[in-house]
């Protein structure tokens, strides 16, 4: 690694090189690129120890891009009186903020109140909220009369409003910091591959896991790779890798949907984020200010199987936008929507198989099976941090490793920065500089997408050299965040997009084809109304001297 520069340490083709060697033997093996895994990932290489990661899609292709954007301790969790698990997240929500404050900030949320004493009772129990945080906390609970309320969000219904009270929580960017995760476990010395699906597990003549069969889902090359320690960290799969272990293996997870939905950032004004802490389906339902739109959500559906890419379902859409009618003024209705994305969470299973997925505990479950699978669930992006590295204990112990103590707790996450950018380079962090470097040496990149979003080709030739996107999903989905701010406008760069990552990737005309009418048919399940325009015949049109 120390021979490599920084310019080459992310290419795929470097980093498939070094698993093809086979006495390599890995000290972690970690399945699955999402925040479990991704935070096992960097724990483990920050330790010192040679550690690989294999995903089958993309990083944080599934739940981790498709959270609320908050770091919080959990309200809801407060109410429910879970105290060991608001006390781990707000510490966890304080170091993440100190760790990655390019992608992690302080928000503002208002709960308004309708009823005389809402006010007084969502106040002292955000006070104690504040409280539990200590020194990590990120601002002060107050009381707010009507006029204020009003004044903060215009939009509000303001028939019975008393007031309200207004608290602070974190907010980010999830895929962002996934992929920052992705890069600064490489720059310690780890090895982290997408579009790479481990299909088998290798054991010795005692039944112990000694490595992983896994298949380039680009090439279709085959790999067999050694490890000491294989750990299952795979999100709402981790039942599908523990019957690869044991067909007989019992179901450790309940997966359940929660969509959001994104709308204009007209329809609440302001700064603050809105807050109704007590919906008709007893859940917490946020409107949240995201990249100069409005977030809306999430809802909780059970449902009996798991996907890549999860549909928001009718009654899901019609529940948030039937709630938002009875606080604003001017609600959107399906037609504002911009865009909708559903995400599958993995409820750790308890005792009482018939308790409601919003009951279930959002704590994490470590697992050792007898063939020394290690397996990591539940949990959430705020936790992240601790889950790794409880797993990578575990796993120290288990494959009777040299220890070494976690350092993540004071580890800066890639793109550090204090300073704040513009706001269209605020995601990148310190690597801003360098991607207006690149569109200095090369001015064609600095045209732009599309008219209404910042970014320019610049942005997609450096998620292709950098970031390790592989197709227009990746680039317009989780380094780009377009697909899920206004899916119709990610319609229209994906000709664009597809031509600039042909030439960066060396692929011909036809995979540009492929591409850009595999990401049609995929954005039709981020648009509640689809209406597919004839984007893909302008694939064949130049898109500049590039």
């Amino acid at each position: 690694m120390k021979n490599e520069t920084k310019e080459n340490i992310y290419n795929r083709n470097n980093l498939l090189e070094k698993i093809r060697d086979k006495n390599c033997v890995w000290d972690v093996l970690v399945i699955g690129g999402g925040a479990t895994g991704l935070g096992v990932a960097l724990d483990a290489a920050s330790r010192g120890y040679k550690t690989l990661l294999l995903e089958q899609s993309d990083f944080a292709k599934g739940t981790s891009s498709r959270s609320t954007k908050l770091v919080h301790g959990g309200v809801r969790y407060l109410a429910q009186g879970n105290i060991k698990l608001v006390l781990e997240a707000l510490y966890e929500r304080g170091l993440m903020m100190k760790n990655a404050p390019h992608l992690v900030n302080p928000l503002p949320f208002i709960i308004p109140s309708y009823r005389w004493w809402e006010k007084f009772f969502y106040g002292f129990g955000l006070k104690i909220y504040d409280w539990m945080a200590g020194k990590l906390r990120v601002g002060s609970t107050r009381l707010l009369n009507k006029d204020t309320v009003t004044k903060e969000m215009g939009n509000l219904k303001h028939n019975k409003l008393n007031g309200g009270v207004a608290y602070y929580d974190g907010q980010f960017d999830d895929a962002r910091l996934a992929i920052n995760l992705a890069q600064t476990s490489i720059e310690n010395g780890g090895v982290l591959l997408n579009y790479v699906k481990v299909s088998k597990l290798l054991k010795d003549h005692e039944g112990k896991i000694t490595g992983v069969e896994a298949t380039d889902c680009e090439s279709g090359e085959l790999f067999k790779v050694n490890a000491r320690i294989v750990i299952n960290a795979t999100g709402v799969f981790v039942d599908d890798i523990l019957k690869l272990d044991d067909p007989n293996a019992n179901a450790l997870v309940k997966v359940s949907q929660g969509i959001h939905l994104v709308v204009e950032r007209s329809f609440l004004k302001g700064d603050s984020a809105l807050m109704i802490p007590a919906t008709s389906d007893g859940r917490v339902l946020f409107a949240v200010p995201w990249h100069d739109h409005l977030l809306v959500g999430t809802t909780d559906t059970p449902l009996d199987r798991h996907q890549l890419e999860p549909k928001a379902l009718t009654q899901e859409v019609e529940f948030i936008l039937d709630t938002l009618k009875e606080y604003l003024d001017k609600a959107p209705t399906r037609e504002d929507v911009l865009s909708v994305f559903a995400g599958l969470r993995p409820l750790v299973l308890p005792e009482d198989k018939e308790k409601g997925t919003k009951e279930i505990s959002r704590d994490h479950k470590l697992k050792k099976s007898k063939s020394g699978l290690i397996t990591i669930t539940g949990g959430k992006w705020t936790t992240y941090r601790r889950m790794a590295e409880d797993t990578v204990d575990m796993a120290i112990k288990t494959a009777t490793m040299e220890y070494r103590p976690c350092v993540t707790k004071n580890l800066k996450i890639h793109g550090f920065q204090k300073e704040k950018n513009t706001d269209t380079m605020q995601l990148y962090g310190s690597d801003a500089g360098r991607i207006l470097e690149l569109e200095n040496k090369m001015p064609e990149l600095k045209k732009k997408l599309y008219p209404d979003f910042p970014y320019t080709m610049a942005n997609v030739v450096w998620a292709v050299r950098y970031e390790m996107a592989r197709t227009i999903d990746d680039v317009l989905a989780r380094r780009l965040r377009i697909l899920f701010l206004d899916a119709k406008a990610a319609v229209e760069m994906a000709p664009m997009v597809a031509s600039i990552m042909a030439k960066e990737l060396v692929k011909d005309k036809e995979w540009e084809k492929a591409q850009t009418l595999q990401f049609l048919k995929l954005s039709k399940n981020y648009m509640l109304n689809p209406s597919i325009n004839n984007s893909a015949e302008k694939i064949d049109q130049p898109v500049s001297n590039y």
